[in-house]
């Protein structure tokens, strides 16, 4: 394996180690806190943990942060990656000067989405972090480009692992934004719940598109003879490869 490979694999890591724990955390914390919540309607002690609310938030927000954290992460691998082999920071260096402002605007946005008190202003940068985003994954549609450098998968969008890595995300800054709001009102609550059950089947979804993706990648070295399979059409059954021998002196 070389660097390269090596560095592919950062983002697949980090959602195995950081995402997937605390998508379970959060789950079991939120069945806590409605278990709680439902007791306490019927006069019952509630079960459970007396901080299971709380606790269900701060892991929410550790949650949101983290993935859209391990999505600017695959998206800044592809874009660096693309932009190396195309020689885009000699080439196309405004491009790239605004890339690379989109990142830092995206986190920024974030990072204030959290400090943000008045709902006016969570609304302003939750959107500003969801075009942040936006901004980045369709940056080929944007900039026109002729070869893509994120991979969607446009051909079979339905079992995309970048739409719906994008839903997710989607799902979990508006999640974070409505925050104060659940407090408020039964219907934000509803929709909060609505949200993350969303969520959480379209993290299952791509624990099966990432694990399929994975065997898909090969290596550095191998890259130029996957790409001559695919030149033959070998994506789409059936596939036939016609092998050639070279004859020279000696043979039969």
């Amino acid at each position: 394996m070389q660097l390269r490979d090596f560095l592919e694999l950062i983002h697949p890591v980090l959602v195995i180690t950081i995402v997937f724990p605390l998508v379970g955390l959060a789950v079991y914390f939120a069945w806590q806190t409605r278990q709680r919540r439902l007791q306490a309607r019927t006069g019952q002690k509630p079960p459970g943990p007396a901080l299971a609310g709380i606790t269900h938030m701060r892991v929410g927000h550790y949650l949101t942060g983290a993935v859209v954290g391990v999505c600017l992460v695959a998206l800044g691998f592809d874009t660096l990656d693309s932009a190396i082999q195309a020689d885009a920071f000699v080439k196309e260096p405004v491009q790239m000067g605004f890339l690379g402002l989109m990142f830092i605007a995206t986190l920024a946005a974030l990072g204030f989405l959290y400090i943000s008190r008045p709902w006016g202003w969570r609304l302003v940068f939750a959107l500003l972090t969801e075009v942040g985003v936006l901004v980045l994954g369709f940056q080929d549609t944007l900039f026109n480009r002729p070869e893509q450098w994120i991979f969607r998968r446009d051909y079979e969008w339905q079992f995309s692992h970048f739409y719906s890595g994008l839903v997710v995300t989607t799902l979990m800054i508006i999640s974070l934004g409505i925050v104060p709001q659940i407090y408020r009102s039964s219907g934000w609550r509803t929709l909060h719940i609505t949200l993350n059950t969303l969520a959480l089947l379209f993290f299952l979804g791509q624990a099966m598109t990432g694990t399929r993706d994975l065997i898909e990648i090969p290596l550095t070295w191998q890259t130029p003879y996957i790409e001559q399979l695919y030149n033959l059409n070998c994506n789409v059954k059936p596939c036939q490869v016609t092998l050639q021998t070279k004859t020279g002196p000696g043979s039969p």
